[in-house]
């Protein structure tokens, strides 16, 4: 793309921003002929858009007290329940993978009265999301289902097949009821992957930019929160267990693909939509790319291997999509793009890190920081920032925000991505109403912290909870 074309539009973007929050008035000696003479004219904001509250974070997250447990009578499946979320174990070490998903479905089930209707809910909203508002065909949506699971290896589909068998106690087929089906309970797995959804954003950062020189990683999941905000009454951290291959993944109660997950040695991984919106949606021969993260997450314990495997099966993903992938010593994006928009030239996959050059027109202006968007943005790449005020105004914050601090605490990281009102219509921000939850995980500590947003939507300064380490403490 042409440097100068998208200077001028990253500038009309952010100019646009500025002229909605504030008033332009004449002083009563300006001359008509003079609008290029700057004295003439004085700016006068009209608002502030960024938060007023006085409220400064610790390094440390917030420790809550468990209000209750359910354990399930074989004890593969541990809910412990928090203010904020839900805490979830699945001992896979002593179970198989259908015994496990046995399990956690049976206790959800006995544990959480609403849990159907609610999660119901959300899932026929995202089905009528995806298609546009046009008639729902839900042969359709069940046919690719079928191929898409027939997709997944072998341990994780028995799992899904187990838990939708028992959650759904011989119902079948789409019908909003209130209760979940045997297909509603196998849809609800992959809903990035089959149906679409996540918006995102995503910084890391190291060595010089901060104080410890260790990595801090901040990932920001953006999604629909459904109309009455369904997706935050069941937030979860999941504990997979399993030796050495563990994972901890952050996501929704009775969720087993992966949204945002760390793995025992450190290895972080969270989806970020990208567009190519205008390719129709391809199921045959394709793979579930939330599985493949799963995967890669229990065999590879770096995040170099672990991009390249993501890379190397991009063509035969469903969406173009961007991975925030990072370790104690790496930070990566995968830009992972389908086969059809590669073999039409106008993408491909690559594992981008802080050295990648980027495309034209676009300056990230600070060493050992690494940003992800809701667009590819490797040189020569397919972009999704021209003409994309939301891509172009967040880029050009992360940059400013990084820039501007020489070395950054985990606190800092907080106040950085929190410094802006969550409810606005005016100007475009980072941390908005769509968000669903805000990760940091701390190499120096080896410490995950996460900000859910609860049934009463997003706020402006959320509470961090220590979340514990990722390291399997067996």
């Amino acid at each position: 793309m042409n440097k100068l074309i998208k200077k001028i539009a990253c500038m009309g973007v952010v100019f646009a921003m500025l002229i909605s929050s504030v008033s332009c008035e004449r002083k009563s000696n300006a001359k008509e002929d003079s609008i290029n003479n700057n004295e003439n004219y004085v700016l006068k904001p009209i608002g502030n858009y960024n938060t007023q509250e006085t409220y400064k974070y610790t390094n440390e997250g917030i420790k809550q007290s468990p209000k209750e447990t359910f354990v399930s009578d074989d004890g593969l499946c541990t809910i412990v329940v928090y203010p904020d979320y839900y805490d979830v174990t699945l001992d896979y070490e002593k179970g198989t993978p259908s015994e496990v998903g046995a399990s956690y479905a049976r206790t959800i089930m006995r544990s959480f009265a609403e849990y159907e209707e609610i999660t119901e809910s959300y899932i026929y909203e995202n089905i009528r999301l995806a298609f546009s508002g046009q008639a729902v065909k839900y042969e359709a949506i069940e046919e690719r289902m079928n191929v898409l699971l027939s997709s997944i290896q072998d341990e994780y589909r028995t799992e899904i097949i187990s838990f939708a068998k028992n959650i759904s106690e011989g119902e079948k087929g789409f019908l909003e009821n209130g209760d979940i089906s045997y297909e509603e309970a196998i849809i609800m797995q992959m809903i990035p992957d089959a149906l679409r959804g996540t918006s995102c954003s995503a910084l890391s950062l190291w060595g010089s930019k901060t104080q410890t020189g260790k990595g801090i990683t901040l990932r920001c999941l953006e999604w629909s929160l459904g109309s009455e905000n369904q997706i935050c009454r069941y937030s979860a951290i999941v504990h997979m267990k399993k030796g050495d291959r563990s994972i901890t993944s952050i996501g929704i109660l009775g969720v087993m693909d992966i949204i945002s997950a760390v793995n025992d040695d450190g290895v972080f991984v969270g989806i970020l939509d990208v567009g190519a919106n205008d390719y129709p949606f391809a199921y045959e021969g394709k793979m579930c790319y939330t599985y493949a993260i799963r995967h890669a997450l229990e065999e590879y314990d770096n995040a170099t291997d672990t991009g390249k495997y993501m890379v190397e099966n991009s063509g035969d993903f469903t969406w173009c999509h961007n991975l925030i992938i990072t370790d104690a010593n790496n930070s990566y994006c995968a830009e992972n793009c389908v086969q059809e928009v590669s073999d039409d030239g106008k993408g491909f996959s690559v594992l981008r890190d802080a050295k990648t050059p980027i495309m034209d027109g676009l300056d990230w202006d600070s060493e050992d920081s690494l940003c992800v968007l809701n667009s590819f943005m490797a040189e020569g790449n397919m972009d999704y920032f021209s003409g994309n005020s939301s891509n172009l105004v967040r880029f050009e914050k992360y940059n400013k925000w990084v820039l501007e601090k020489e070395k950054f605490s985990v606190a800092d990281v907080k106040d950085m991505i929190t410094q802006e009102k969550v409810d606005q219509s005016k100007v475009i921000n980072v941390h908005r109403n769509g968000t669903v939850h805000l990760v940091i995980i701390d190499y120096a500590t080896d410490n995950i912290q996460i900000a859910f947003t609860g049934d009463e939507g997003v706020v402006d300064k959320p509470v961090f909870i220590d979340a514990g380490s990722f390291r399997n403490k067996d």
